[in-house]
């Protein structure tokens, strides 16, 4: 039997979060920007090699938003994880990440979280050491649509903690 798991990205606009998405689903990348308004679905089915299960995802691209608390609450009824995205070129989309991330867990406690740093492809790796004080005890993985980096493996690990 298979299941299927919601899952919501999350996070301002104009942060990779369709992007994302279209990588994971797709394997496509585009540099055309186009604005998600309101909620785009997709699925897709994955196996998880430590379980021997077959999971679909069915993914929840919601509109960017600067202030998490005007998420509308309908989007994320029956959600069983988040990825939480931000943009490591734009502070703005990372400086409320606390505050964030405890608004979600506050109100999903048992839900998994994922958090990542999008567009490393845009940044140095000194630039992650001199902000590890602000990314390291939140950032699960850092991502890149572009050129596809750890893009599966946030996707397959947050599976992996749904079954």
């Amino acid at each position: 039997m298979k299941l299927s798991k919601k899952v919501v990205l999350i996070g301002h606009f104009g942060v990779g979060k369709s992007s994302l998405i279209r990588r994971f689903v797709e394997n496509t990348f585009t540099e055309d920007y186009k604005v998600t308004i309101g909620v785009h679905i997709l699925k897709k089915d994955i196996q998880i090699p430590e379980t021997n299960k077959d999971v679909t995802l069915v993914i929840w691209d919601l509109e960017g938003n600067d202030d998490i608390t005007n998420t509308r609450p309908s989007y994320l009824i029956g959600t069983h994880g988040f990825i939480y995205v931000f943009d490591l070129t734009r502070p703005n989309t990372y400086k409320n990440l606390e505050f964030d991330l405890n608004y979600i867990k506050e109100r999903y406690p048992n839900l998994p979280v994922k958090v990542i740093g999008n567009k490393k492809d845009l940044v140095t790796n000194e630039f992650i050491k001199e902000n590890k004080e602000i990314f390291k005890q939140y950032v699960d993985l850092y991502t890149s649509a572009k050129t596809g980096k750890n893009v599966e493996e946030v996707f397959n690990q947050l599976a992996k903690s749904l079954v």
